[in-house]
């Protein structure tokens, strides 16, 4: 197997938290398909799905090529994600949910604008780069070779497993809506959660 199999457990558990913790892209979602549906909350999924698709391939690529080149640029990548990680952390424990205050456009949108908003959103948001260049190489086997071709596998992992969860949100969106209005707490405590997930993969990575 290509990638370690205990490496991909704790990487799919991970993922699955990262995936489930409210942040722009299910706001986003959650929005469209409020007013739009949930053929139209499936779309934007799918848009960010490829948004993710195209941050996957370039981190892949580009990552593999700094640390063929430099291990000087490994070490200020290496550091520059923990602390990029901490910070995500902190303001993950500091930010409370805005979920319930997103507000559901109007009027409908065409089914291919969805898609074509979805993914510019998502690949015009540089965070998503650095949490990559973060993340992915803390799963990779050095010992099974093959690191380029093992960060892409996690990368696709990723946008699959991103994309099943993002699209359950779209098709539920509207109950979901109702149900964090009323109880706003909820996605502050899935906040935190991953705040201290986002710590703990810091102190992993620098250690």
């Amino acid at each position: 197997m290509l990638v370690n199999p205990a490496l991909l457990l704790v990487f799919l558990l991970a993922i699955l938290l990262i995936c489930i913790t409210p942040g722009p892209d299910m706001l986003y979602i959650v929005a469209t398909s409020l007013s739009q549906g949930p053929l139209a909350g499936v779309v934007a999924s799918i848009g960010m799905a490829v948004g993710m698709l195209v941050h996957t391939v370039a981190v892949t690529l580009g990552l593999a090529a700094v640390l063929a080149a430099s291990p000087v640029l490994y070490e200020v990548i290496r550091w520059g994600g923990a602390a990029y990680l901490v910070f995500m952390g902190i303001q993950a424990w500091r930010t409370r949910s805005e979920l319930a205050e997103t507000p559901a456009a109007a009027d409908p949108v065409a089914t291919h604008r969805v898609l074509w908003r979805a993914t510019v959103t998502n690949v015009l948001n540089p965070k998503i780069i650095l949490f990559y260049l973060a993340f992915l190489p803390q799963f990779v086997d050095a010992g099974r070779g093959h690191p380029t071709l093992q960060m892409l596998v996690l990368g696709l992992t990723f946008v699959v497993l991103g994309l099943l969860v993002d699209s359950v949100i779209g098709i539920t969106a509207g109950r979901l809506g109702r149900w964090l209005r009323r109880r706003r707490g909820a996605g502050t405590i899935l906040n935190r959660i991953a705040g201290t997930v986002f710590i703990a993969l810091a102190v992993r990575l620098v250690v």
